[in-house]
């Protein structure tokens, strides 16, 4: 038996039904296992590489928060090395990421269509981890501003192009458990990095360079490997791909909807572009991912320091202490994934769930005083900040009409919510 058998007893129908009229006169049970079958294959060759490679990225996305408490003990932290950073020197070192970012994820995103995504995704990955390496290097506040930027720049169309990737290959109603254990991958490096961080901390003073330099380098280097691996092994469409029978191509096309993105389509359409904009969902999932992005998200950017500050341990055990609201992310995430998937909760329930739960740990954070216990709502807080935008993303994706409408819409919406980056860091740390 496959280990991978996401879609098993789904309970919603395909988007059609994949064996309506096999064009080969195949019957309605072998259209249907075809169709399982290649599923089963492209989770193994597209979802599991995606769901690695974004532990990667998230990996050294976190390095900035986890190198702003490395060695302080020693002297040799990351904003007294590069001059004596004050609270608004590091808003900035954190927000100026996302100014690029959050305004090249449309064409990034669309790019994606336009060179292929084995292509376009490895540019990506190696950019991504030259410039992170190249953050080591920096000897000052122009500098680490600098690196800072050109990251946000390289690392923008990733996330949404992954998105946009899988929406050529599955219907919206088989994405919520995939887009769940794609994110939650990501989730999970939270409890990587803060154990790499703490072991790397270690090395502070080794050829002379402090601990933080040290992370940024050594959480580089796998990004231009996975780029290198991806730009020869990433399948592309489902036409293209070496490793499905004809038969199971012809299911998995069936399998989508008429208004799916389509590798023959062209990647510009004024037309589909313009009705994605007058959509009447257009605006309340922009406000969605605005408002929850904001919202939400701000305790992931300072999640080290706000362990540190409770006052439980020093900066090292502190990297550590990190790990379990990451597993217990993980964890929730892809159970909530899993009921929506399988059809026996609403997604829009449970994002109302989420927000609610979220609202509540905020609450208690302020009025309770024990370490332990405003501990234990921080590890939830960041479980159900995390976990909102994947259970929802399979119904922006469904809401998108069109190759152009698809790949504009989820770079527009991904793009609104970086907007967190930028009012979060400027905001929460320099009132702290």
């Amino acid at each position: 038996m496959d280990p991978i058998d996401i879609d098993e007893k789904v309970s919603s129908p395909p988007v059609k039904d994949v064996s309506e009229s096999p064009s080969d006169g195949r019957s309605l049970e072998e259209a249907v296992d075809a169709a399982s079958a290649g599923r089963k294959k492209a989770d193994r060759h597209i979802l599991i590489w995606y769901s690695f490679v974004y532990l990667i990225m998230r990996v050294h996305v976190s390095n900035i928060s986890n190198s702003a408490i490395m060695n302080l003990e020693q002297g040799t932290g990351i904003e007294k090395q590069l001059g004596n950073l004050n609270s608004e020197q590091w808003a900035w070192v954190l927000s100026i990421f996302y100014y690029p970012y959050m305004f090249a994820e449309p064409l990034a995103t669309l790019a994606l269509k336009r060179f292929g995504p084995n292509v376009w995704m490895s540019r990506i990955m190696v950019s991504w981890g030259i410039v992170s390496m190249c953050q080591a290097a920096t000897q000052n506040y122009a500098g680490i501003l600098t690196t800072r930027f050109f990251l946000g720049l390289c690392e923008a169309g990733f996330y949404p192009g992954v998105l946009y990737h899988l929406s050529f290959w599955y219907p919206t109603d088989r994405l919520p458990l995939r887009i769940g254990i794609f994110y939650a991958s990501g989730m999970f490096s939270g409890t990587i990095s803060g154990l790499l961080a703490y072991a790397i901390s270690y090395m502070n003073g080794i050829r002379g360079l402090a601990g933080w330099r040290w992370l940024f380098i050594l959480e580089g280097m796998p990004a231009i490997l996975c780029g290198i691996y991806t730009y020869f092994f990433l399948p592309n469409y489902i036409d293209t791909a070496k490793f499905l029978k004809p038969e199971e191509k012809e299911a998995l096309r069936a399998d989508l909807a008429e208004t799916a993105p389509d590798m023959k389509a062209k990647t510009w359409n004024f037309d589909q572009l313009k009705k994605a904009f007058k959509d009447p969902t257009f605006i309340p999932f922009t406000l969605i991912w605005i408002g929850h992005g904001i919202g939400g998200f701000g305790i992931t950017f300072v999640l080290p320091t706000v362990i540190y500050e409770l006052g439980m341990t020093d900066t090292a055990i502190s990297q550590i202490m990190t790990m379990p609201p990451y597993t217990f992310n993980f964890i929730f995430l892809v159970t909530i994934a899993y009921f929506v998937h399988k059809g026996r909760l609403n997604s829009w329930v449970a994002a109302l769930g989420i927000e609610a739960l979220q609202i509540l740990c905020y609450i208690l954070l302020i009025t309770v005083n024990d370490s332990v216990a405003r501990y234990i709502f921080v590890m939830i807080a960041t479980a159900a900040s995390q976990s909102l935008f994947p259970i929802v993303w399979p119904e922006r994706i469904r809401a998108a009409h069109g190759t152009t409408a698809a790949g504009m819409a989820i770079g527009m919406t991904n793009g609104a919510a970086q907007l967190m980056g930028i009012v979060v860091s400027t905001t929460v740390l320099n009132v702290s």
